[in-house]
């Protein structure tokens, strides 16, 4: 597989999760920065169109505006049986250029990411695909299945409705968002002090606007200007823009009103989303409540973004900031960039990467006692993670047994070693120097 602007942040994303599904991956941008390659584990295409020509898979991944362009230049280079595919956020001028370029033994595939590249993997994602009737027998099932098994959810469209969709989805929420942003700067707003005022739905609104504007502005510059359909969604916004503000000045209770009741029967869907928004909002509430109550307790905090988990005693809780004692260092987290580990997933990763150690405890257990019994009793202890019998025999007419225990490495070991002896001891058992 070759991407093409696979030095770009998105395309960098899909180099690492085509590589781990088994692709040979090369990648080429235009920056030449053949380090990006070798820290993905993946060959830089010094050869371009030595690279088009011999790959199975083409994917481009490179800005709005030289994306056909950059078809039209490769797609006739490409060998019979291979799939060229791009990963634009419009579709049909690509998939056009794509029809118009690739010889017809090459199949072709529209590819829209729903998402950006600072996700950590497709769990939840939508995908869109606009693959064209004929041209893409063969890929198409694969590419498909291979996403619906990483987790993404699927939705096939044809490009031109793809595009009348993302005018909205795209157009509109960004315009809105970004043009909320310019509002702020130009009224000079203080975002920062303003959230000690704002409940949680205006905060994720502002969280949501901030999102917008610090992504790559030359992207979504593109969206905005490159969507023939965007210019009358604008037109139609704006207008409602107007009409509203002048309702609002007019202070025409009645008027104000009817529009939004009118809006609300035309979205139609007002109930479902207050329960899903609800849902949002209490999660946000919970997790910090959850952690305010958890200080002085051990917790797991996992770096959505780097995707480091910090494990400790929980010092302290701001809305801003989380301080945590890990080790013998005070580690300060910023409450945005953390997700709180459930207890059944700190215990997963204490398993996975904390040193195990064994003890072995030898005891004469009662005559009418059952050893294995006795293992359940012990596995079922918090402080250990494994315990299993290891030798068993008679000795002076009594039986012997030598129970192991596995202890992770954040316990007293030797502690844990006198408690499990302490509840041998109490069902009976007898130990054994």
């Amino acid at each position: 597989m070759l991407i093409i602007g696979g030095t770009g942040e998105m395309g960098q994303w899909f180099a690492t999760f085509f590589r781990k599904r088994g692709f040979e991956v090369s990648i080429w941008g235009k920056s030449r920065k053949t380090d990006i390659a070798e820290r993905l584990g993946v060959r830089f295409a010094h050869d371009l169109y030595a690279e088009v020509a011999k790959n199975d898979v083409v994917i481009i991944s490179v800005p709005i505006d030289v994306t056909e362009h950059v078809i039209a230049e490769v797609a006739p280079l490409m060998r019979t049986g291979s799939l060229l595919m791009d990963l634009t956020s419009l579709k049909t001028g690509p998939t056009n250029a794509m029809q118009k370029y690739a010889p017809a033994d090459v199949e072709i595939l529209g590819a829209h990411p729903m998402f950006g590249p600072t996700i950590p993997n497709l769990h939840g994602q939508r995908f869109i695909l606009t693959p064209i009737a004929d041209r893409c027998r063969k890929w198409f099932p694969v590419i498909k299945e291979m996403l619906e098994e990483s987790g993404a959810h699927i939705v096939v469209v044809g490009p031109e409705e793809h595009d009348r969709f993302v005018s909205v989805v795209q157009g509109l929420t960004h315009f809105a968002y970004i043009t909320i942003g310019t509002t702020l700067n130009r009224i000079d707003f203080n975002v920062k002090e303003s959230r000690k005022f704002m409940s949680p739905v205006y905060d994720i609104m502002l969280d949501f606007v901030g999102r917008i504007l610090g992504q790559n502005p030359y992207l979504y510059a593109m969206i905005q200007m490159e969507n023939p359909e965007v210019i009358k969604v604008h037109d139609a916004f704006l207008q409602e823009c107007h009409n509203t503000s002048e309702i609002v000045r007019r202070h025409d209770l009645e008027g104000f009103i009817t529009k939004m009741k009118d809006a609300a029967i035309h979205f139609g869907d007002t109930s479902p989303a207050l329960r899903r928004s609800d849902k949002l909002i209490n999660y946000k509430i919970a997790e910090y409540e959850h952690l305010l109550t958890s200080v002085g307790e051990e917790c797991g905090l996992l770096h959505v973004y780097s995707g480091k988990i910090h494990v400790g005693k929980l010092w302290k809780v701001t809305p801003e900031q989380i301080i945590l004692a890990e080790g013998t260092k005070m580690v300060s987290l910023k409450m945005e960039n953390i997700q709180l580990l459930s207890a059944q997933e700190l215990k997963e990763w204490k398993m996975k990467d904390l040193t195990r150690h064994k003890r072995d405890i030898s005891v004469i257990v009662p005559d009418n006692a059952d050893p294995g019994i006795i293992l359940e009793i012990l596995s079922g202890n918090e402080n250990i993670v494994g315990s299993e019998i290891i030798d068993t025999y008679i000795i002076d007419g009594r039986k012997s047994v030598t129970y192991r225990i596995t202890i992770l490495a954040d316990r007293e070991l030797n502690k844990v070693q006198t408690d499990i002896e302490r509840i041998l001891c109490g069902i009976g058992c007898q130990l054994r120097a």
